[in-house]
């Protein structure tokens, strides 16, 4: 009667692992799959620039005239991206200066000087700016930021610099998370080692916790630029969106993301315009190739992933 019983049992329990390893592999292999299937739709728009209209790579990527508008008797089209990639790097550099520093020391703090006060109230001010969506910080850019711009430091208030401060507050709740798993993830060793040395807690947070999970700080700080990169609405906001390229950091101008969104409803399906757009979506998701391969090497050699 037991055995009968040990039998039906071991039958059951067989199912339902074969029907959860069926599950789970289908939806592995469908994400692949889909995927794929983006890359591929992606990569055959982007290129039709290249391979269909015949426009030089170089031209694309160097070029800083964008008319792609223009009629044969004008000239023909040109479709230059060099201002977008200008805009989309500086605007990214800027908020990465701002924000890695003050996301690095708030990781400290809630780790290594006052983890109580970090649980209790840091942990949860961190979640908050993680689920407020980019809307509201472009439309509170737009009615505090640019006009404080414009008011106290110049310009006309719409400029790389106040999409930098806007790019700084939304990644820095990824920078100083990261940060702080990584401090967390460390060893108690270090810190006991440290002291029993005769060093002070600054001394061991400054020369042995930080530099130990520097790779896993550092990956935090490349998800921080895949975000700002990669961010349209907030930034299309206070950027100004200015075709040209910017002189000082007071001058408005646009990215690769804000030009995506505002032209693309404004063009035809496989039309030169439409193909260029769509060869800027390409480059974007290569550089987030880029970065998710600049991730997994750098926690290949200590970071996260250990």
């Amino acid at each position: 009667m037991l055995e009968k019983y040990l039998k039906k049992t071991n039958i059951y329990y067989l199912k339902h692992e074969l029907l959860g390893r069926s599950a789970v592999t289908f939806f592995g292999v469908f994400l692949v799959l889909l995927t794929m299937c983006l890359v591929f739709f992606i990569s055959s728009k982007g290129l039709s620039t290249f391979l269909k209209n015949h426009f030089s790579i170089t031209d694309f990527l160097f070029s800083s005239t964008w008319k792609p508008d223009r009629t044969a008797a004008e000239g023909g089209p040109k479709i230059g991206s060099f201002i977008f990639i200008v805009g989309s790097l500086s605007v990214s550099a800027i908020a990465l200066l701002l924000s890695t520093p003050f996301s690095i020391c708030t990781a400290i703090f809630m780790t290594e000087i006052s983890p109580n006060i970090g649980k209790k109230l840091l942990q949860p001010a961190i979640e908050i700016f993680v689920g407020i969506p980019s809307v509201v910080y472009g439309w509170v850019g737009l009615s505090l930021l640019v006009p404080f711009i414009r008011k106290n430091i110049g310009g006309l208030g719409f400029s790389l610099l106040a999409g930098g401060l806007v790019l700084s507050i939304m990644i820095f709740p990824t920078i100083a998370s990261v940060a702080a798993d990584s401090l967390r993830a460390l060893s108690g060793d270090y810190k006991e080692a440290s002291y029993a040395l005769g060093a002070t807690r600054w001394q061991t947070i400054r020369r042995v916790l930080v530099p130990a999970a520097f790779p896993g700080i550092l990956t935090g700080i490349v998800l921080g630029l895949a975000r700002a990169f990669g961010e349209a609405l907030a930034v299309q906001m206070v950027i100004g969106n200015a075709i040209r390229l910017p002189k000082s950091i007071l001058d408005p101008t646009t990215n690769l993301t804000s030009i995506i969104t505002m032209d693309m409803a404004n063009t035809v399906m496989g039309t030169e315009w439409n193909n260029a757009l769509w060869s800027m979506a390409l480059l974007l998701l290569l550089l987030s190739f880029l970065f998710i391969i600049i991730i997994h090497k750098v926690g290949a050699k200590g970071g996260l992933n250990k």
